[in-house]
C-alpha cells in the first residue's frame, strides 16, 4: 500500500488572479504557501486536511465532473456569509436524505463545489 504523507487539489484556472480572489477573498481560505511569480504564480491553501493549489493557466475549464467537497460547523451561517461575500449560492443549505445539510457553489471555472455540514446524529460524527 501507498504511504500517502500529503494530499491536494490542483486546479488549472482560466483565469488565475480572478480564482485567487475567489478562493482567498470570497471564500476565505487561508494561504498555505506561494511559489513562482508573476500572473501563473502558484498558491496553495489550506482545505481542512487537503490542500487546494492554484498554479498555471487552462485555456479550458476543469471538466464538469471536477467537485470540491468542503466540510463546515455551520452551513447556515456559511451560507449567509457566502452570500454577504458575493458569491452565487446554486442551491442553499437543505438536508439531504443521507442525513448531510448540503449547499451547492462554484468557482469562477464553474468547478462546483459542496459546503457540507456534518449533523450531530449523523454517523460521519466520529463518536469515542
Amino acid at each position: 500500500m501507498v504511504h500517502v504523507l500529503s494530499s491536494r487539489i490542483l486546479l488549472r484556472p482560466t483565469d488565475p488572479e480572478r480564482s485567487r480572489v475567489f478562493y482567498g477573498e470570497a471564500l476565505g481560505l487561508a494561504v498555505y504557501r506561494e511559489f513562482g511569480t508573476g500572473p501563473e504564480r502558484g498558491t496553495v491553501y489550506f482545505l481542512g486536511g487537503g490542500f487546494l493549489e492554484l498554479s498555471g493557466r487552462s485555456e479550458a475549464r476543469p471538466s464538469p465532473s471536477v467537485r470540491i467537497w468542503l466540510q463546515v460547523d455551520d452551513a447556515e451561517a456559511a451560507h449567509e456569509e457566502l452570500r454577504a461575500n458575493g458569491v452565487t449560492v446554486l442551491r442553499p443549505p437543505r438536508r439531504e436524505p443521507w442525513g448531510l445539510v448540503e449547499m451547492w457553489i462554484e468557482d469562477p471555472d464553474g468547478v462546483r463545489i459542496a459546503v457540507v455540514q456534518v449533523p450531530d446524529d449523523h454517523p460521519l460524527r466520529y463518536r469515542p
